[in-house]
């Protein structure tokens, strides 16, 4: 099967400046995959590539199996910026019947697919002029204008940036919906998003894909965090000076309950084995005794913040 975007070696330069050095990219079809960066990344950049708005400097980009910005791909590829913008007097449906018409979709059509895009994003019923719209309304509006041809890829360019978390819900849960359907690639520095809607996840450093794969997959390779223990007792500020000599734990966190630590252990089963001991020594309440999985921003921290 052909990959919806297939990117290998690219560069790109402005001038003497190299914003991105040789990345390589991999998107399977109808997967929901989250493109992760600091900003200045080269995450922007890479998806302007992707759309034939900047030309690559050297490397192979495909997408749905045609050079970017082709004729064959404008008609199966839907994009949402970070900031939509919309003529302040039309409707939300005024928008996608514009938006139809420069796809030269039949009336019918028009009609039934304005409809569906309305009402999955949340949208129907609503006939007051965009200007009086919601930022997260807005940007409901975008991704149904980008889905408006039925495009086989969309790709969005932080699309819940700056949204509230009800918004960000909503948006989040609309990505989810198209799951299987519809190719997604959205960019992002929210670490939570990513692992709330994605299959497979790439980090961007300085212009260089780090790590990419599946979320499990990133958390293994990335070999920055072994493990994580959740730890109550009945004193915590005992423990955490008895941990600090021990040298299987590589950090100890104060947690927001009392007698709560959150532990980076060097092996988790290990560490598992031997924390009981440690609490006993010093003659405390073991109440609880977690591991918990290592989240994606520990991996992000652990590769951007660890200078790679």
């Amino acid at each position: 099967m052909t990959p919806a975007i297939d990117i290998r070696g690219l560069v790109k330069t402005y001038g003497r400046r190299r914003v991105l050095d040789g990345v390589d990219l991999h998107v399977e079809p109808g997967s929901v995959f989250g493109f992760l960066g600091a900003n200045g990344a080269g995450k922007t950049t890479t998806l302007r590539v992707l759309l034939g708005l900047a030309h690559k400097t050297t490397g192979s980009v495909r997408v749905l199996g045609h050079e970017p910005g082709s004729t064959p791909t404008r008609s199966l590829v839907g994009y949402c910026p970070d900031v939509p913008g919309f003529p302040p007097w039309m409707t939300a449906r005024d928008v996608l019947n514009s938006s139809a018409g420069l796809f030269r979709l039949p009336a019918a059509l028009t009609r039934r697919r304005v409809d569906e895009l309305l009402e999955l994003t949340g949208l129907a019923g609503r006939e007051s002029r965009v200007s009086g719209f919601s930022r997260g309304m807005r940007q409901r509006l975008g991704i149904a204008q980008a889905l408006v041809n039925a495009p086989q890829l969309l790709i969005l360019d932080e699309p819940t940036s700056a949204l509230d978390p009800l918004g960000r819900r909503v948006v989040l849960d609309l990505l989810t919906a198209l799951r299987g359907r519809t190719t997604v690639l959205f960019s992002t520095h929210l670490l939570s998003d990513v692992e709330r809607v994605c299959d497979t996840v790439a980090i961007i450093d300085k212009g260089r894909v780090i790590t990419a794969g599946t979320l499990d997959q990133v958390r293994a390779e990335s070999g920055s965090v072994q493990g994580r223990l959740l730890v109550e007792v009945d004193d915590g500020d005992r423990m955490r000076e008895a941990l600090a000599g021990q040298p299987w734990v590589a950090g100890v966190e104060e947690e927001a309950a009392p007698g709560v630590l959150l532990l980076t252990v060097t092996d988790l089963d290990p560490a598992a084995a031997l924390l009981p001991a440690v609490v006993s020594s010093l003659g405390l309440l073991l109440r609880r005794l977690e591991p918990r999985e290592t989240s994606l921003e520990d991996v992000f921290v652990g590769l951007v913040g660890g200078g790679r």
